[in-house]
């Protein structure tokens, strides 16, 4: 049986260019904060990744800093900040934020005080984009940021957290892109790496793949890729509305990552649906990864408003460049078998 991976928006394949970039990087011998030649050679890489970064993202002239990950960036911005938030933002965000702003029924959020806010640009497991309010505080650009034609310069946020392993790089490599001159206290203090922002030694590899894999998704964009992995998308919603006349699709009149279908049978588990779909051979999710092993209601569907029996029956799946009409095709069939047995037996 050939398996089909339908959950990038929890990681992505590592792309040729990151692995290559990174095996590359694995031959350069010296410490980046050393100053003799194989010590400069090192921070060249960094230095060449970082580049690579600000031209995809559109941060030319702004500060990019290298964490572990967007989990790392959103303690390292958010921490004893006390920013107001949603409860439709990830985890790693909601660990430091108030929860405070309103959301809609639509999964649109409030912001009212932009300056002491943090908003996300587009969410993990509904796909729902976000209108950014000029002056924004943080924004969590982590899905975004590789899927949707965004730059840094005009989004109008002080400071934004991406990862390298939601566009095709390495996972345990992020950053935080700040506007230049922003003021940012480092929460890992010792050699002063990073501007004095992030010490440690740097993740040379990583930062390399990161660097590539960020090329390589500006590449993707420029080229039209996200916009046929749309129609995929698009093509298996209407399957599956055709098909089910109690599944709701959730954010469907809303504008989405062109790669994420979130929807939900009132009734039928989210997670046994995810269980089922994996002994036929697909890979889906119930809600964002980061909270995998949590049986409970999505908190973002019921920020929307959604009942907890609709809540805890979402499933997402989140589509990639590789992914062929024939792979939603034959999700589209599997699911409808399984729904149909479902209602079956709940009869």
């Amino acid at each position: 049986m050939t398996r089909i991976y339908l959950d990038h928006n929890a990681t992505t394949p590592l792309r040729a260019e990151a692995r290559a970039a990174m095996i590359a990087a694995m031959d350069v011998v010296g410490n980046p904060s050393s100053v003799h030649a194989e010590g400069r050679a090192a921070k060249a890489v960094i230095e060449k990744a970082r580049a690579q970064i600000a031209s995809a993202f559109g941060a030319d002239g702004a500060d990019i800093v290298f964490t572990s990950g967007a989990t790392e960036g959103a303690a390292l911005v958010l921490a004893g900040r006390g920013l107001h938030g949603a409860a439709v933002e990830h985890d790693a965000v909601r660990a430091w934020s108030d929860g405070s702003l309103a959301v809609a029924a639509s999964g649109q959020v409030t912001v009212t005080d932009p300056a002491t806010s943090t908003l996300q640009l587009a969410n993990s497991e509904t796909g729902i984009v976000q209108r950014l309010p000029d002056g924004l505080a943080v924004t969590d650009a982590t899905q975004a940021f590789g899927k949707l034609p965004v730059a840094f310069n005009w989004l109008g946020a002080q400071m934004a957290l991406i990862s390298a392993h939601k566009l095709g790089g390495p996972k345990g490599i992020g950053a935080v892109v700040m506007k230049r001159g922003t003021d940012l206290a480092a929460a890992i203090k010792g050699g002063g790496q990073e501007m004095g922002r992030r010490s440690g030694t740097e993740n040379v590899i990583g930062i390399a793949g990161f660097g590539a894999a960020a090329e390589a998704a500006a590449r993707d964009l420029a080229n039209g890729v996200w916009e046929k992995v749309a129609e995929l998308r698009n093509i298996l919603e209407n399957a599956l509305e055709a098909g089910s006349k109690s599944t709701i699709f959730v954010g469907k009149d809303q504008d989405r990552l062109p790669n994420t279908l979130c929807f939900a049978t009132p009734g039928w588990k989210g997670e046994t649906q995810v269980m089922q779909m994996d002994l036929s051979g697909f890979a889906i999710s119930a809600g964002s990864a980061c909270s995998s092993g949590k049986v409970k209601a999505s908190a973002v569907l019921t920020a929307m408003g959604y009942d907890d029996l609709t809540a805890a029956s979402a499933v997402r799946v989140s589509l990639g460049p590789e992914t062929t009409k024939e792979d939603v095709l034959r999700f589209a069939e599997t699911w409808l078998e399984k729904e149909k047995k479902h209602h079956a037996r709940a009869a």
